[in-house]
C-alpha cells in the first residue's frame, strides 16, 4: 500500500512508519519539525527512515490547507495514519492557539484530503485524556467522554466527533485510537520517563506530581505500533449493533470505530520510578507535588474491543520496556 504517516518525525509516527516499511509498504512521511521539543531528536528519527527506498519525507504543516490538499491530490494515498498533532496536556495551558491550529485545523485538512481522494481508511490518534473527569475505571469506549479537563483533551475529543461526521456524510472509514501513556526508545523528552532518567543521571531532583500515587496504563511503543498497523489494515465498517433509541458511544451506523489502545496493566508512578532507579543504579531525589491542572489521577484501558476485532495483545511488562528505554538512552546520549 501507499500510506501517508503524519507526524513521521514524532515518537509514535516514526516507529509506525518503520513498521510499515519493514513489511513492504510505500510510506510518505509528513512533519513540520516544530521546536516543541529537541528538533535534533526528530531529525535522528527521520534519519533511520530516510535510507529506506520505500520512504519519502515531506516537510509541511498540517494547518497549511493548500499544502495538504496538494499532497493528497498528487500522491493518491490508499490509507492514512494521522499521528501529527500538538502534544502535551500541560503545554496546552501555555499555548492554546497552537492546539487549535495543529489539532483542529490540521485534522480538518486531513479529513478533506481523505474525502476528496478516495482514501480507503483513516486511522488517527486520539488520547486517553478524553475521559477527563470520569473516575469510572477501566475506561471504556462504551462510556461517554464528555468532560475533558484540558484543551488538549478537548481537541482530541473534537477530532473523534469530526471523524464521525465525515464517516456519516461521506462514508469515509475512520478509526480513532485512544493512546494510553506510550513510552520506550526514541520517546518524547517531555514525557515522565525521559525527564526522570535525565534528571537522575545528572543528579538533579525530579518533580513527582500527585505525590507519585496516580496510576498510568504505561504502554510500550512496540505494542502500540502493532495495534496501529493492525487497525490500519482493518477498515472500519458500520456496526450492526447500533441502536438509535439507545445510542452507545462505541457503535455507529457509519464506518466509524473508536478503540482504547493501552497495556491494560496500570502501574503506580512510584513503582515506575522504582524500576527506573534500579536500572540506572541510582536513587532519585523526589520533590513531591500535588496533581497538576489538566492531569487526571489514574488511567486504565479496557481493550476488549481491540482484542476481539484485531487480536491486539500487549506483551511488554514495564520492567522490560523501561530497560529497553534505558539501553537506548545510554547509547543515544553516550551516557555511561
Amino acid at each position: 500500500m501507499k500510506v501517508l504517516v503524519t507526524g513521521a518525525a514524532g515518537f509514535i509516527g516514526s516507529a509506525t512508519a518503520q513498521r510499515l516499511l519493514d513489511r513492504g509498504d510505500e510510506v510518505v512521511g509528513l512533519d513540520n519539525l516544530n521546536d516543541y521539543y529537541d528538533v535534533t531528536l526528530k531529525h535522528a528519527r527521520l534519519a533511520r527512515l530516510e535510507g529506506h527506498p520505500g520512504f519519502r519525507f515531506v516537510r509541511a504543516d498540517l494547518a497549511d490547507g493548500s499544502a495538504v490538499a496538494s499532497l493528497f491530490a498528487r500522491e493518491r494515498f490508499e490509507r492514512v495514519v494521522h499521528l501529527g498533532a500538538q502534544a502535551g496536556v500541560r503545554y496546552s495551558l501555555k499555548d492554546p492557539h497552537s492546539y487549535i491550529q495543529s489539532n483542529i485545523v490540521g485534522m480538518l485538512n486531513v479529513l478533506e484530503g481523505c474525502r476528496h481522494n478516495e482514501v480507503r481508511h483513516l486511522a488517527y490518534a486520539s488520547s486517553s485524556s478524553v475521559y477527563g473527569a470520569s473516575s469510572k475505571l477501566p475506561y471504556s469506549v462504551h462510556e461517554p467522554a464528555s468532560h475533558p479537563v484540558s484543551l488538549y483533551a478537548a481537541t482530541k475529543r473534537a477530532n473523534e466527533l469530526m471523524a464521525h461526521s465525515y464517516s456519516s456524510i461521506f462514508r469515509l472509514p475512520t478509526t480513532g485510537l485512544r493512546f494510553f501513556t506510550v513510552y520506550g526508545p526514541w520517546g518524547r523528552p517531555d514525557m515522565a520517563l525521559f525527564l526522570f532518567a535525565r534528571a537522575i543521571l545528572e543528579g538533579r531532583p525530579i518533580e513527582v506530581f500527585n505525590h507519585g500515587h496516580h496510576k498510568r496504563d504505561f504502554t510500550y511503543i512496540d505494542d502500540i505500533v502493532e495495534g496501529v498497523v493492525r487497525v490500519l489494515d482493518h477498515a472500519a465498517q458500520p456496526d450492526p449493533r447500533w441502536d438509535a433509541a439507545n445510542p452507545d458511544p462505541a457503535y455507529s451506523p457509519a464506518p466509524y470505530r473508536l478503540y482504547n489502545i493501552g497495556s491494560n496493566r496500570p502501574i503506580e508512578l512510584l513503582r515506575y520510578i522504582e524500576v527506573l532507579e534500579g536500572l540506572l543504579g541510582r536513587k532519585a531525589e523526589k520533590i513531591l507535588l500535588p496533581l497538576q491542572p489538566g492531569d487526571v489521577a489514574d488511567t486504565f484501558a479496557d481493550v476488549r474491543e481491540l482484542q476481539e476485532d484485531i487480536g491486539y495483545r500487549p506483551t511488554t511488562p514495564v520492567e522490560v520496556g523501561v530497560r529497553k528505554f534505558v539501553e537506548w538512552y545510554r547509547d543515544y546520549y553516550r551516557v555511561t
